[in-house]
């Protein structure tokens, strides 16, 4: 590093009393120096000099790299190029990060761990699909949005991936690991993408007013949730009224009779099996009910027996169906 001849002011300081002030040793000092810490001008002698304000910045350096900052994120502090709170969070937030990352890689060592010895090269194949949590994430938020063909970006969308692909616990339980990757193992079955792209094709064919269906299916959901909370078997009612309603006004129809029929086998599609376990694994993975996914199933086996009395395709269960966890390729 260069540094400028000048004569020293009675006020500067040697580099063994800065050393002695900040209690850093001389050879730091000097590194420090190197690096562009620290900036001493130097006497006539050839010696370095320090103004008084290098004891504090001294002292500054010491304090940010016992926190573990870099060296790059320091200088950028003390030449005014980055405020010393903003540069304290981002160091804060990476450090959240790799606790997160050390959260999730323990956990997935114990889902490994715990495996049967018969069935262990199997779930290590199942968790290697999810060894970085949110690059995972980003699977599920790809396989939905590629999904949304309906929705333009904004909140509908926003919210629509918030529900659809739930972030990887920051803490998770080796179940919650071995869970998430049963829902990555789901995204990445193509034949599964294939038939879920055509039905939303198809629907948005038959939709016209997106808005205002969304709008409609949520007020139902929230009118049902009581009841999927209670245990409430499906049943024509109110509820079922605002779930009919949102979709005909959706597809600017009415309800006359015979409109609820053509819903039910339109709809029979959306409930395929490894959705179902798309959000029982779901659950798993956050820990509570996913109540969207069970007030549409509710809904759906309501409209199912409003439409056929008698259903025989779609029996009504008696409690949600409990996760198994992924099924594991042998």
């Amino acid at each position: 590093m260069s540094v400028t001849q000048v004569t020293p002011p009675d006020a500067s300081l040697g580099i063994g009393e800065l050393s002695r002030r900040a209690g850093v040793p001389v050879r730091t000092v000097r590194f420090y120096c190197d690096e562009g810490l620290l900036s001493p001008v130097r006497s006539g002698g050839g010696h370095r000099r320090f103004g008084p304000d290098a004891v504090e910045r001294l002292r500054t350096v010491r304090r940010l790299r016992a926190l573990g900052m870099g060296l790059p994120a320091i200088r950028s502090v003390l030449a005014g190029e980055d405020d010393l709170g903003e540069a304290i969070a981002r160091e804060r937030a990476a450090v959240d990060a790799e606790l997160a990352a050390l959260a999730w890689r323990s956990a997935a060592l114990r889902a490994a761990e715990a495996a049967n010895p018969a069935g262990r090269a199997a779930r290590l194949d199942l968790l290697a699909a999810v060894a970085d949590g949110p690059a995972a994430h980003c699977v599920l938020t790809e396989f939905w949005r590629s999904l949304a063909v309906a929705l333009d970006p904004g909140p509908y969308l926003d919210s629509f991936l918030a529900m659809a692909a739930p972030p990887p616990p920051s803490e998770p339980t080796p179940d919650q690991v071995v869970a998430y990757a049963g829902l990555v193992e789901l995204a990445g079955d193509r034949t599964l993408r294939a038939r879920l792209r055509a039905r939303s094709v198809a629907n948005t064919a038959k939709v016209k007013d997106e808005p205002t269906l969304l709008n409609g299916l949520v007020e139902a959901c929230a009118r049902t949730e009581p009841l999927i909370l209670s245990g409430a078997p499906p049943r024509p009612g109110p509820e079922l009224d605002l779930f009919v309603a949102a979709h005909a006004a959706g597809r600017s129809e009415r309800d006359p009779p015979g409109f609820r029929d053509r819903l039910v086998e339109d709809l029979r599609g959306d409930q395929e099996p490894r959705m179902v376990r798309y959000w029982t694994l779901t659950e798993a993975v956050t820990g509570g009910p996913h109540v969207i996914s069970r007030a549409h199933r509710w809904l759906f086996q309501a409209l199912d027996l409003d439409a056929r009395p008698v259903p025989e395709a779609w029996p009504v269960p008696e409690v949600w169906p409990v996760s198994e966890g992924p099924v594991e390729r042998s």
